[in-house]
Parts: C-alpha cells; structure tokens; sequence
C-alpha cells in the first residue's frame, strides 16, 4: 500500500483535461497530502494528517460522469504531530479505530463546473454511519511531468489536483467537545499522479 496516497474518488476531473487519458490513475505517495484542518476553541487553526490511503479510480474517456471512483483511509495512520492526541483521536471518544479501522469514500456522481473544476459526491463511511459528501475538485495539471527528463519515475503522463470538502464531524457520530472544538471540518487533498 502506498503511504500518503490521494482519496482518489476525487480525481476524475482529469479526464475533461485531455483526450489522451489512461483509464487507470496511480498517486505518487511522495508528492501527496490527506489533511484535515478545524478551529481550536477559536484560537487557531489545527490540523492532522493521514498518511496512507488506498483507492481506485476508472473513468470513461469520453464521458466525466461515468467515473466511479473508490478510497479507504487507515485511521491508525493518522498523525497529529502530538501523541497523546492521536490517541485520543484514535480512542472510542472520536473515531474508534479498535472497531473502525478504516474511514472510506465511494463515488456516487461527478459533475464539470468548469474548465478545469469539478463536483464529486460520494458516500463517506466513518465509524459506522455512512453520509452524502461533496468534494470541489480542481486540475492544476495534465500532462508530461517535466521532471521526467532527469528521472525516469517522473516519465509519462501526470495529474496534478486539489480536492476540498467540508463536513460536520458530529453527522459522524464525532462530536465530542463540540463548539469548543469546532463542527466544522475541512478535508484538503493535493496529489500528483501517473497515468498506468
């Protein structure tokens, strides 16, 4: 499994990009972030990160709609820089990892609402309670990687791409402490990856 790996439901935008598309995307674990951000007590901004994440993506390459798109998020590879934190993020109280291992996301409908932006929905599983998210979706890059002149990894066809969704955690059964913690949770996805 690949460390630090995209949510991958949420790419398929780069099909709209180029007529010339693999039907098959792989993340490159070096150059993508999973994070989560939240308002702490209204002091500042917090944020952790999961550093792995497995997930599939198909798409038509003459249809965007016809995506479909599947991620699953270990919970243990969540780090908060703090390790009594992870615990306690790992703990019954929020997400439960002993029974809930994995946090998970699979497609329901992609949409283009723009050029280069688009709208995935999906149903998002943590814990035990399966909810309707939506993600803003945007291709910064479609193309020949330019690094892969100096290093064969980087040859090929690349995908550059930033995902935001925002959620409120207590629709999760995850709202301990709330408002002092804020509800409101904001996903942030940045990934490059190989067309296969």
């Amino acid at each position: 499994m690949s460390r630090k790996t995209i949510a991958a439901g949420l790419l398929a935008a780069f099909a709209l990009a180029s007529a010339a598309q693999a039907e098959t995307w792989m993340v490159d674990p070096e150059h993508t972030e999973v994070r989560v951000y939240w308002d702490h007590a209204g002091f500042s901004e917090q944020s952790l990160e999961f550093t792995e994440v497995d997930g599939s993506l198909n798409f038509s390459l003459d249809s965007v709609p016809s995506s479909t798109a599947f991620f699953a998020i270990p919970v243990s590879s969540m780090e908060t820089g703090v390790e009594r934190f992870n615990s306690d993020l790992w703990s019954d109280t929020f997400f439960d990892v002993a029974n809930f291992p994995l946090v998970s996301f699979n497609s329901t409908s992609f949409q283009q609402v723009g050029p280069t932006q688009l709208k995935v929905k999906g149903d998002l599983t943590i814990k035990d309670v399966t909810r309707e998210a939506e993600f803003d979706v945007t291709v910064h890059n479609v193309g020949e990687h330019p690094v892969g002149k100096y290093f064969k990894y980087f040859a090929g066809t690349w995908l550059g791409v930033t995902a935001v969704a925002t959620i409120k955690r207590s629709e999760w059964n995850m709202g301990a402490f709330v408002p002092m913690g804020s509800d409101e949770i904001r996903i942030v996805i940045n990934s490059e990856l190989r067309a296969q």
